[in-house]
């Protein structure tokens, strides 16, 4: 629909709400689609049996993705993404090529970027310039929405592993001190939150940090400048309603100011004091640079999944997946506790190497241990999953896998795409509840605010 459409119905009818628009950067096997679009109109939460709950408030339509792998020749998740969604505007170039007038208008930018040293320097030939490393995609979704102007998305919706708000070691939370000062010079307020999709009834114990940018002239903007306590909003925010945490005692929120330019904040972020820790707990809000945050405390009492509640039948299983007794012993011992006598070869002293004990096998009854990207193969890990049904040990499936991010049942099936970059891609996805519930949580909160998408987006644009 083009901007400013009218959505009355001929007859005085009411249409129905329009779809905030999408683009998908980083986008992988397209984790953040599912949990916006959901999956031919099913619901992620749902195991896509029943409608998504958020097309009722307007919904979401992603009109433009990009993913690109520079480590690989063959881009095999571009594949994936075309073929699960072969009329979707998919872009496979790198982003740093792409102009941003190729990319078109949006409502809401996604995006699992990833983790890497934000810092930046003054550049030589303008000392008021800043210049972000070369390579480092973060400044891909800054350049984006600043170039966009006064016409760029009114919502960025991120997500990233929690290291983030600790990195790097020698000035924790330098790097997002970098990116909250990036948002809030692009006239954004922040809320993030770390989620523990387990916490809350999902398949896997996954912790990611959620990030949610909202413009000036968003309804959010406008109820969190207004509110006296800024850190009520870590509890009513829009992560808030989605992921319900415990009482925040007022004495806990912590405070704090992000000042400089970019540049000084990277050079001078939390130098005062040798091994500083980081100033962003779980849970936090940012506007006009000053920040609150507290430790984040799920609240959650109602059904919970756990990895019995993926596994498919044994007699849909490929024999491969199977674990020989052979083979059994080496799994036990990588699983298993070790004190082992080393030598440094490079300065020649000797120490003691040692590892706890992992569950050998994997519980049933709990959320699976995070997935990573080297679940794949056959060979015996400490890392991989490994379960017992009865009298058969054997490891998880591509589908498994898939059902522990809440993906479609063989969603990463393509042509020539190998078991083990399915587990690849799982290793590097998000879980995709997490994204529906917070989606959702947006789309209501802009309902209780009696805002359409359109008319919030030309206020936006207006200021």
């Amino acid at each position: 629909m083009k901007e400013g459409k009218s959505t009355t119905k001929k007859g005085g009818g009411q249409a129905k709400p329009e779809k905030l628009k999408v683009i998908e950067l980083f986008a992988g096997v397209g984790g953040f689609r599912l949990g916006l679009e959901g999956w031919q109109g099913k619901a992620p939460c749902s195991n896509y049996r029943f409608p998504l709950r958020a097309s009722n408030e307007g919904g979401y339509e992603v009109v433009w993705s990009n993913q690109w792998e520079p480590s690989t020749k063959r881009q095999h998740a571009n594949e994936v993404y075309e073929n699960r969604w072969p009329d979707a505007g998919h872009c496979g170039d790198d982003i740093g090529t792409v102009a941003t007038k190729d990319i078109p208008y949006h409502d809401m930018l996604v995006g699992g970027f990833p983790c890497q040293d934000y810092s930046v320097a003054t550049t030589l030939k303008n000392s008021k310039g800043l210049k972000g490393k070369k390579g480092v995609l973060w400044w891909e979704i800054e350049r984006i929405i600043s170039e966009k102007g006064r016409k760029g998305p009114r919502y960025v919706f991120l997500e990233n592993v929690d290291r983030l708000l600790k990195s790097p070691a020698s000035q924790r939370g330098r790097d997002f001190a970098i990116i909250l000062a990036s948002l809030a010079d692009l006239n954004y307020a922040v809320e993030w939150r770390v989620i523990n999709a387990g916490d809350y009834g999902m398949p896997q114990r996954r912790r990611r940090v959620f990030i949610m940018g909202y413009r000036k002239g968003t309804p959010e903007y406008a109820r969190l400048k207004k509110l006296k306590a800024k850190g009520d909003w870590l509890e009513s925010g829009v992560i808030g309603e989605a992921f319900p945490i415990n009482s925040v005692p007022v004495g806990s929120v912590n405070t704090g100011e992000l000042v400089g330019d970019l540049a000084a904040i990277s050079k001078d972020f939390n130098t005062e004091k040798k091994k500083a820790l980081s100033p962003f707990a779980t849970a936090g809000v940012m506007i006009n640079r000053v920040f609150w945050t507290a430790k984040a405390d799920p609240a959650y009492d109602d059904v919970r999944m756990t990895l019995s509640d993926v596994l498919q039948p044994l007699k849909d299983v490929p024999k491969e997946f199977r674990v020989d007794k052979a083979d059994l012993e080496k799994w036990q011992y990588f699983k298993g506790a070790k004190r082992i006598p080393k030598v440094n070869k490079t300065l020649g002293y000797e120490y003691i190497f040692s590892e706890g004990a992992m569950a050998c096998p994997d519980p049933l009854d709990k959320p699976s241990r995070t997935i990573i990207t080297g679940e794949g193969g056959a060979t015996a890990s400490r890392t991989k999953h490994i379960i017992r049904l009865g009298r058969t040990w054997r490891r998880l499936t591509p589908i498994e896998l898939e059902r522990l991010n809440m993906f479609p049942d063989n969603h990463t099936e393509c042509t020539d795409v190998s078991d083990g970059r399915r587990a690849f891609f799982m290793g590097n996805a998000l879980v995709v509840g997490v994204i529906e519930r917070i989606g959702t949580a947006l789309l209501e909160s802009m309902r209780e605010s009696d805002v359409s998408p359109r008319k919030a987006s030309k206020k936006a644009i207006a200021e």
